[in-house]
């Protein structure tokens, strides 16, 4: 087979390209950043061309990739997946060798290697809230934070909310897969659904409307409800909310690594993730998950809020113990 020369960065914008009219804007975001690393390891090795793509090179930028990012043994497997889906894409322009991706090798996770462990337990979670409440009251990180623990939605389904989407009268959210003006959600139509707020997250969002909120449309002329005053809040913006807010010193003053925070990199603006403590975003949504279930939400109530099957809730969201379980099924005792 004849090959197709083809320079790294330019196979991975046709790549996406190829892609955006079936996947989620999500998943093209997702893969044009573990995609990025492969491309920054050519330029360094001096990969100009992908037909140079071999079994064993792509073996060296596993093991790069797991030793210059750190990867627990889910992320390396996360980002090898895409690689090989990326390498297959190649093979069916004449960009690499036929069947090279089969040599794209990643870890086979086993027991509880696939599960997710980033959780925000309840109690320190309200130490968040009740210092937003205090300190900063109806901003933006306030709002942003509120919701993904409360309502357990994805940040995609945050960020993609407007005004519009409150309905105050009923103490309501609406979700809704817009892709024609570029908010999607990760489920598309089946991600749509409403979602039942209470009177204190009512409370702050009409002061975020009211007196806090940067009246501004996005690009569609939509009015988004979590903005900045230079349109719709990117979700690049609200995970930083959320690094931001989770780093111990921002509450305590103190550090509980040991870090003299005059050098710590993680209090750089930017930075805040390399704070070992920080947290991402589905860590609100796995923890508010997890504090429904452990004050005795019925699985389908929590499924149906959260946008998630039963099977999925059981293997990536409930962290209760065996203990915690047990317990809340003692209450069905008397109807045996």
């Amino acid at each position: 087979m004849d090959l197709e020369p083809i320079e790294p960065e330019n196979a991975l914008e046709l790549y996406l390209a190829d892609r955006e009219n079936n996947v989620t804007d999500a998943t093209i975001y997702s893969h044009r950043s573990r995609l990025s690393h492969l491309i920054r390891w050519c330029e360094q090795e001096d990969i100009t061309n992908l037909n140079e793509l071999s079994g064993r090179l792509l073996h060296e930028y596993r093991i790069w990739r797991r030793n210059e990012g750190d990867l627990a043994k889910t992320s390396e497997k996360t980002q090898m997946d895409t690689v090989r889906v990326f390498v297959k894409w190649l093979e069916s322009i004449d960009a690499v060798e036929e069947n090279l991706h089969r040599k794209v090798l990643s870890p086979t996770l086993s027991g509880g290697d696939n599960v997710r462990d980033d959780s925000i337990e309840s109690e320190r979670m309200q130490r968040i809230l009740d210092y937003l409440s205090k300190y900063e009251y109806a901003s933006r990180p306030h709002v942003a934070l509120l919701l993904m623990w409360h309502t357990m939605m994805r940040i995609g389904a945050v960020q993609s909310l407007d005004v519009d989407d409150y309905d105050a009268e009923n103490k309501a959210l609406h979700i809704t897969h817009r892709p024609d003006s570029d908010t999607t959600l990760k489920n598309q139509d089946h991600g749509e659904r409403l979602v039942a707020i209470s009177d204190e997250v009512c409370a702050v969002l009409d002061d975020w409307i009211a007196h806090q909120r940067p009246e501004v449309t996005d690009d569609h002329g939509r009015e988004p409800l979590l903005t900045t005053t230079y349109g719709r809040a990117a979700t690049g913006t609200l995970r930083k909310d959320c690094y931001q807010y989770t780093r111990p010193c921002v509450l305590s003053g103190t550090c509980p690594h040991d870090r003299d925070l005059d050098d710590c990199e993680a209090t750089t603006d930017g930075q805040e993730s390399k704070c070992p403590s920080s947290l991402n975003p589905h860590a609100f949504r796995r923890g508010g998950i997890t504090n429904a279930l452990q004050n005795d939400w019925p699985m389908k109530a929590v499924g149906d809020r959260a946008n998630v099957t039963k099977a999925v809730l059981e293997k990536h969201y409930d962290v209760r113990s065996e203990e915690d379980k047990m317990e809340n099924r003692r209450e069905y005792l008397d109807s045996l």
